[in-house]
């Protein structure tokens, strides 16, 4: 008996697009379900269906993100169309986090614009593992010169931010003429290369980790001491699972203090274990209160033992909101000394900016140095706040880590 081979199912990846206000990304969004209708199963969706998504509110601003899905010869795609407003800032790492690449949308006439680099350094705090470029509007450039020097300056800043600038594929075109059917070298044959460079150079998606599969580890918001018990640590688990009888550790700016658990509280029931997103109240082995209480508030966590160390001083770069984002009205220099969010704590800080930059206009992002005032738990790649007055002015992420 014969039996007919059934191919496996295509892999399903997860893309944006980001780039500068009017700079095309909608328009290319739709060129490519265009393309893809002509020889495949994607629905076409034009600009309008597209740009109509509903609203949502992130961080209090009211933003618009269309997903839109269509598939290659080789991939499945969930495409978010994402905004160019400034707003989107605040919100934009939370969608990130679950990209598998994106697509850099930069108008030829305009070249590199403000929200493009914004975006930029928000895809590689959210560990966006790969960017293809897309140069649109080349029908609009002054000459063809014009384009090669903005490609070259595109893949300059992409090195700057960590991404491999030089192997990066750009593809010039014009998503409009892809549209309306004119044009094919610069419309529909620009399209069908980007979709080539999206399957080529977009890695598959690994398995995801989740919090419950990484270390144990759980900010101390209050340490209590109870007669007959012993000490109780409590929190909210931020990352990974906990048992009875693991060994932990405190961490931050104390000496490194090991102990284990006795027991778990949930909800004032008593557990055998705990997972990431709960809060839980367990009862630590050998722990005196009094030993940590001046340390309380100061950012210390409770950790799975050797899963991560305390460190004051590390390199970053660092994206400085503007005013209209809730941030600054005037720029900062060398010595500022605000806040650090990491966790639930925010600690004290100066930032100290390269020697041939003087200051630091709201709206731009930077590298710096940033010296905290005591020990907090630290790993690279960690995401943080910088505050003003308790408000949030700046995002950054935690690059080498220097002591």
């Amino acid at each position: 008996m014969a039996t007919e081979k059934v191919s496996s199912a295509k892999p399903h990846i997860y893309i944006a697009t980001l780039g500068h206000i009017d700079h095309g990304k909608t328009t290319l969004t739709s060129a490519i379900t265009k393309v893809l209708s002509e020889s495949g199963d994607t629905p076409f969706q034009d600009y309008n269906e597209i740009n109509k998504a509903p609203d949502r509110i992130v961080d209090d601003i009211k933003i618009s993100v269309s997903l839109v899905a269509y598939q290659t010869a080789n991939r499945r795609y969930t495409h978010s169309d994402c905004p160019g407003n400034t707003d989107y800032a605040k919100g934009m790492i939370t969608d990130m986090l679950r990209m598998d690449g994106a697509i850099l949308v930069v108008g030829a006439e305009d070249g590199l614009m403000p929200q493009a680099r914004e975006q930029i350094v928000l895809a590689r705090q959210a560990g966006v593992p790969a960017l293809v470029v897309f140069i649109n509007k080349v029908d609009e450039a002054y000459d063809d010169e014009s384009v090669e020097f903005l490609e070259a300056e595109i893949r300059e800043l992409l090195s700057f931010y960590g991404f491999p600038g030089n192997d990066i594929p750009v593809i010039k075109g014009s998503a409009l003429a892809a549209l309306n059917g004119r044009d094919d070298e610069i419309g529909k044959n620009a399209i069908i290369d980007l979709l080539a460079a999206m399957d080529d150079y977009i890695p598959l998606p690994k398995p995801p980790l989740h919090l419950k599969d990484r270390p144990f580890l759980m900010p101390i918001e209050h340490m209590l001491s109870m007669s007959g018990v012993g000490t109780i640590a409590t929190g909210r688990i931020e990352t990974g699972t906990v048992k009875v009888n693991d060994a932990l550790e405190i961490v931050g700016s104390v000496p490194t203090f090991k102990t284990s658990v006795i027991d778990i509280d949930v909800h004032d029931k008593a557990r055998k274990q705990a997972k990431a997103g709960e809060n839980i109240a367990p009862v630590l082995r050998d722990v005196k209160r009094e030993d940590f209480a001046d340390s309380l508030g100061s950012g210390l966590v409770l950790a799975a033992a050797g899963s991560v160390k305390a460190h004051s001083t590390f390199d970053t770069a660092v994206y400085l909101l503007t005013k209209e984002e809730g941030g600054r009205g005037s720029p900062i220099s060398s010595g500022y000394d605000p806040h650090f969010r990491f966790y639930i704590e925010d600690i004290v800080g100066s930032i100290e900016l390269p020697t041939d930059t003087e200051k630091v206009m709201p709206g731009y992002h930077f590298q710096t140095t940033v010296e905290l005032i005591f020990p907090v738990a630290m790993t690279k790649g960690q995401r943080f706040d910088v505050l003003e007055g308790g408000r949030t002015i700046g995002k950054g992420l935690v690059g080498t880590i220097v002591k």
